[in-house]
């Protein structure tokens, strides 16, 4: 299933769009889709309703917003240095254990919306990352062969970056990646029998329609099982919350032209299955 939220800011109506491209209202089924939906068999009931025809399809979905597939995250966990290309073309040692920052969870806007540039930036960077969502409380997992049942979907995130501010400011991560609207997700969260092998996902992310990043999750170095268990050694997952899993080589820090984003730049981003989005890059 595709699960998503249609509506201006503050004011989307959850929904899941049919096989046949219809996007369907869940409203009588939840509120919206949050940590407590996911946690409560959510995703079991809207799948039941589908399946019975009884939800109602939204007027004029096509001409609406899309936002976040999920309201604010408790948090926004992200994973860096977890392609080899990419870490090798930004001078990095390939990391022995996950490297983990976390985003502010204010930085998660739709798929869609404009992504600001902030005030005094110069080195505002792109990174397409395929992201998991938990769906079921996660604490000392036992292996990672157990994670299946707590991740509640995929979808497509950018994990914006801006360069000066993460590693020119005394190596300050969290610093240079929690700016406004900084984490477009979406356009929709896909189940996990949907979504198909997390581990072999082909991820793209093109600038003004020049091809940027072409990677796949089958090189991912810590691969999503393992990113999920280890993180329950260390910290609660709660349903809702977001785990960026890296990007692959392409960043505008690894080229030689240092390509950064200015204003009026648009980034296009897809990975197989789970959609694609735009975003027009705007002077904060």
């Amino acid at each position: 299933m595709k699960l998503l939220r249609v509506g201006a800011p503050g004011r989307e109506i959850p929904a899941v769009r049919a096989d046949d491209g219809r996007i369907l209202d869940i409203s009588e089924l939840t509120a919206d889709v949050d940590g407590a939906f996911l946690a409560g068999d959510g995703v079991d009931r809207v799948r039941a309703a589908l399946e019975a025809g009884t939800l109602p399809e939204i007027p004029n979905a096509g001409e609406l917003r899309i936002g976040a597939p999920v309201t604010r995250p408790g948090k926004v966990v992200c994973i860096g240095l977890n392609y080899r290309d990419h870490a090798e073309e930004t001078g990095a040692k390939i990391p022995e254990r996950p490297v983990v920052f976390l985003k502010a969870s204010y930085t998660v806007v739709g798929p869609n919306d404009a992504v600001l540039i902030p005030r005094g930036s110069t080195k505002t960077d792109y990174e397409v990352e395929l992201a998991i969502v938990i769906g079921r409380e996660a604490r000392y997992l036992e292996s990672p062969q157990a994670v299946l049942g707590h991740v509640a979907g995929y979808a497509i995130s950018n994990d914006v970056s801006e360069r000066e501010f993460q590693t020119e400011y005394s190596n300050q991560w969290d610093l240079g990646k929690s700016c406004e609207t900084f984490n477009p997700l979406g356009p929709w969260l896909v189940t996990p029998d949907e979504a198909g092998d997390p581990g072999g996902l082909g991820l793209r992310l093109s600038v003004n329609g020049e091809r940027r990043q072409d990677g796949n999750t089958a090189n991912l170095i810590f691969d999503v099982g393992y990113v999920v268990w280890y993180l329950s050694q260390y910290m609660l997952l709660e349903p809702g919350d977001v785990i960026n899993t890296g990007t692959p080589a392409g960043v505008a820090l690894g080229r030689p032209d240092k390509p950064y984003l200015r204003a009026g730049d648009v980034v296009e981003l897809e990975i197989d299955g789970l959609g694609a989005a735009r975003q027009e890059f705007t002077a904060a």
